[in-house]
């Protein structure tokens, strides 16, 4: 069997649907799974365990400059990879018309989003151009999402928890480590500095080191005022590549951050994690005991959650994860 999942962005979305691939391979042990997917992600899909080509998709940054003769031969040469190949099925993750155009092109029957669901975007197009599209239940988890329409699309049901599959080749930290994801891309899901600070001071004096990695001049402020106000057994990571920063973290003893695509690659790395929401979202996308989680939690409050609430769910996450 060839199978071609289509799930172009975003990073967390990306994460999110990862499973499928190991979902797929479980029933169909001789299953041939290649993915489309945006340039930006591409490095973190080839780490995916069972995964054939990866095919980059630009459109992004093609939209911007089609009428160039350089974007219109990379165009050329992603047509030409897309149908070099006859698929079994073609699974678009997306329920976008972007990506159910390019479920289209490619060569074999496509699946798709016959519906929105809650909190997931999803576009009307896509039942004119998906070949069969599928009914999802409204209220559902990012990630049971993908699982369920790649299911029902094989023919096969879903069992066990979500295995994602990520490798990563961590070297170990000069101390145990724990990494600080405090930058998103919505302002209201940040956490206040003053908790980082907090909870980075209990960190240090437990014996711990912080690390705080970045993207970009807002996020790298902001880790340098948390860094400065922790001391010195706090660090921040050089802007690095995607592939370079899952190395990175793989390497650390946990995670703490806010609802964004790095924290969901740590659900994905297996690591300790405890993921902070502002808002009663995480039934959507966080860490979640159904999932088998149980070194992994979410924590909703409003406005935000409490200091002492996060570093006693640490303490229960650690123990979790060397139990």
């Amino acid at each position: 069997m060839r199978v071609l999942i289509v799930k172009l962005s975003s990073l967390g979305d990306v994460v999110h649907a990862m499973p499928v691939v190991h979902d797929i391979r479980s029933v169909y042990s001789g299953a041939r799974i290649d993915w489309v997917v945006e340039p930006a992600f591409a490095p973190l899909v080839r780490r995916v365990q069972g995964i054939g080509e990866v095919i980059e998709c630009a459109q992004r940054r093609w939209r911007k400059r089609w009428w160039t003769s350089a974007v219109r031969a990379e165009w050329r040469e992603f047509k030409r990879k897309l149908t070099a190949e006859r698929y079994d099925a073609v699974i678009d993750l997306q329920g976008l018309t972007k990506s159910a155009l390019v479920a289209r092109m490619a060569q074999g029957p496509s699946f798709g989003l016959a519906n929105k669901t809650e909190g997931s975007g999803y576009e009307w197009p896509v039942r004119w151009l998906i070949d069969q599209t599928i009914e999802i239940t409204p209220r559902i988890h990012a990630l049971d999402r993908s699982r369920e329409l790649a299911a029902r699309a094989l023919n096969y049901q879903v069992s066990g928890s979500p295995y994602f599959g990520l490798l990563s080749h961590a070297e170990p930290l000069a101390q145990p480590t724990v990494v600080f994801v405090h930058g998103t891309s919505r302002d209201d899901k940040l956490w206040p500095e003053e908790c980082w600070v907090e909870l980075g001071q209990r960190m240090v004096a437990s014996g711990v080191a912080v690390a705080l990695p970045h993207a970009g001049p807002v996020e790298l402020a902001r880790a340098e005022r948390i860094a400065r106000a922790i001391g010195p057994q706090a660090s921040v990571w050089p802007q690095m590549s995607l592939d370079a920063l899952v190395d990175r973290l793989g390497a650390a003893q946990g995670v703490i951050g806010v609802d964004s695509g790095l924290s969901h690659i740590a659900v994905a790395l297996n690591l300790p994690h405890v993921q902070l929401y502002n808002f009663p979202t995480a039934w959507r996308t966080g860490p979640l005991a159904a999932h088998g989680h149980h070194h992994q939690a979410a924590l909703e409050r409003e406005p935000t959650p409490e200091v002492d609430l996060v570093w006693a769910t640490w303490q229960v996450v650690r123990r979790a994860k060397r139990g």
